[in-house]
């Protein structure tokens, strides 16, 4: 077994850059970088804070999240989802304050992130059904497209709920402004355009963007006629300035902390879910998929590192992997290389990017919107059945008129209360015929109990309280039969509640009532403890519990050959009160 040097050693060596993958991973590095700035600042007006810490977070949170996680291509930076999620829980807060509670934020939701990796608390995702993520993904997505509508077209409601302020924008559209809507709507259309031409896809965003910036530049230019026209169309130097330097190291305050603990709970679980969506759906070059419990550490380290510069939330990103990938990542090199690059633009591209037309971020958003929908799932989760489409609809519906950081909250407790409601009451009692020769045939039981026979039963389902109720109802009548011998089948059930454990009771006093018995069969070891500990196993008989064995059938057959002997071998003693 390899030393704890001798790991690192080896951890060393694969993190080493491979001279072979090194230009694939730079110019997808750069490509990248080029690609998501822009996307980066629109995420930050998203969280409602200055642009600008979208692209802190793509420097930091890239690089850190790949070095710590399992995933070698999935690539950890600025999601709408995420910064939807954090855009809702700061905008209560003052324009002085929001820094300082974004901060406090993502350092608390790198905490959490980092603590459900080291716990190895991966395993929690199962809990999180597909339909609660299609319909809370997809509710994000309508939502980042309904909140660029007053950007995209300068209408501003009065309004804060983004269903309410598309409807006030449609029944106010004469109060638009024509330039921010054309500037806008240009993007938009070149953007569509491009996403068509398979040789642009992936440049698609920064090239409308740039012919976006350009066409604004030149129709503000002092000799054209149009200067005064679209003079007032907002950029992104309007909102805040793009320093040549880089970010300044910021100060958690503690005060805020409590505050901010459950919303960043809901964050990070957002993110950890997103995250897990991503890397197990995109396994590593030796074809193994990554461990999510290191995912998660990855993510934490990521959105701690971020929360020291102000970035905002970062995590695993469906795009921004598939846009690696497609751009020739070879190794995690390549998100490495990103905060190099993002860097580079920072220090070098700044006033450029201020030129950018806030409209032309909002088209952008709009798209991103629309390829974040969830289409083929929500078809997939709507046709799998009533749970999973009330699931859905509810989380979907709870996502646009909830603050977010409770809406995948509210989507996982429904559906692990309605899963819980109808796995409890699923439950099927079914009998088993003995033949002389092959396997038993498995037919429905009888509706009353043979006299002098042995009813061999088998339940599939649960046996907790919610179900107890329905087996007792399902379980032969024992009416007026006489010595008649019941053997209820229980391998691989390794416990039972203790309203089972009263229908048992019931049924064998039931049995003995009429001369006869009740058999158990196949019982685990902590189940005879169970029935010993509540008397149960003295009422019934030590005899007349069997317990499993390693040789399926084993049990089974030593109760048939009980019953059959008891069955011949006692005297028939009528019942009180017969003739």
């Amino acid at each position: 077994m390899a030393t704890r040097n001798e790991q690192v050693h080896a951890a060393v060596q694969r993190m080493k850059p491979k001279r072979r993958f090194l230009a694939s991973d730079l110019i997808a590095a750069l490509t990248f970088a080029v690609v998501n700035v822009p996307q980066a600042m629109a995420h930050a007006l998203l969280a409602t804070v200055n642009p600008l810490l979208g692209i802190y977070t793509l420097m930091i949170a890239v690089p850190i999240g790949t070095i710590f996680s399992s995933s070698v291509f999935m690539n950890v930076s600025t999601t709408g989802a995420l910064a939807v999620a954090a855009g809702v829980v700061l905008v209560d807060f003052p324009d002085d304050q929001k820094l300082p509670a974004l901060v406090v934020l993502v350092l608390l939701v790198g905490v959490i992130q980092l603590l459900a990796g080291l716990f190895r608390l991966g395993f929690l995702i199962r809990f999180v059904s597909n339909a609660v993520m299609t319909g809370f993904l997809n509710g994000v997505a309508v939502l980042i497209i309904l909140g660029q509508l007053s950007d995209l077209t300068g209408f501003q409601s009065s309004f804060s709920n983004r269903v309410a302020q598309a409807l006030d924008l449609l029944l106010r559209i004469g109060q638009i402004s024509v330039p921010d809507s054309i500037i806008g709507g240009v993007t938009l259309v070149l953007i569509v355009a491009l996403l068509f031409l398979k040789r642009l896809q992936r440049y698609a965003f920064i090239i409308a963007i740039a012919a976006a910036t350009i066409l604004l530049v030149v129709l503000n230019l002092p000799f054209m006629p149009t200067a005064t026209y679209f003079g007032n169309v907002p950029m992104v130097g309007d909102i805040a300035a793009i320093t040549r330097s880089l970010p300044e190291l910021m100060m958690p305050q503690p005060a805020l902390v409590m505050s901010l603990l459950l919303p960043a709970f809901s964050v990070a679980v957002i993110g950890l879910v997103q995250g897990a969506g991503v890397s197990q759906g995109t396994p590593n070059p030796d074809g193994q998929y990554p461990n999510v419990s290191r995912d998660f550490l990855g993510q934490g380290a990521a959105n701690m590192a971020t929360s020291i510069v102000g970035g905002i939330p970062a995590g695993g990103s469906v795009s921004g992997t598939v846009l690696m990938m497609s751009a020739g990542a070879r190794s995690r090199w390549g998100n490495i290389f990103v905060g190099l690059f993002v860097a580079l633009i920072v220090l070098l591209a700044g006033p450029l990017v201020e030129r950018v037309p806030m409209p032309a971020l909002a088209a952008l958003l709009i798209v991103a919107g629309f390829q974040g929908l969830r289409i083929e799932q929500a078809v997939m989760a709507w046709q799998t059945g009533r749970i999973s489409r009330l699931v859905m609809l509810a989380t979907f519906l709870a996502t646009l008129t909830v603050p977010l950081q409770f809406a995948v909250l509210f989507g996982v407790v429904l559906s692990i209360l309605l899963n819980t409601i109808r796995q409890s009451n699923k439950v099927v009692v079914t009998q088993w015929v003995l033949q002389a020769q092959g396997f038993p045939v498995e037919q429905p039981p009888p509706e009353r109990l043979p006299s002098h026979q042995l009813t061999l039963l088998h339940v599939y389902g649960s046996l907790f309280f919610a179900a107890a109720k329905n087996i007792e109802e399902m379980l032969p009548e024992v009416g007026d039969s006489i010595r008649a011998v019941v053997a209820i089948n229980l391998r691989g059930i390794s416990e039972i509640g203790s309203t089972y454990m009263t229908v048992l009771q019931r049924y064998a006093q039931a049995l003995q009532a009429r001369q006869g018995k009740l058999m158990l069969v196949g019982v685990d070891p902590l189940v005879r403890d169970q029935l010993a500990k509540t008397g149960v196993l003295k009422l019934i008989g030590d005899e007349n519990v069997f317990v499993a064995t390693p040789q399926i059938g084993e049990a089974l057959n030593r109760a048939v050959a009980a019953a059959s002997a008891w069955i011949e071998q006692e005297p028939i003693v009528k019942a009180p009160g017969t003739t």
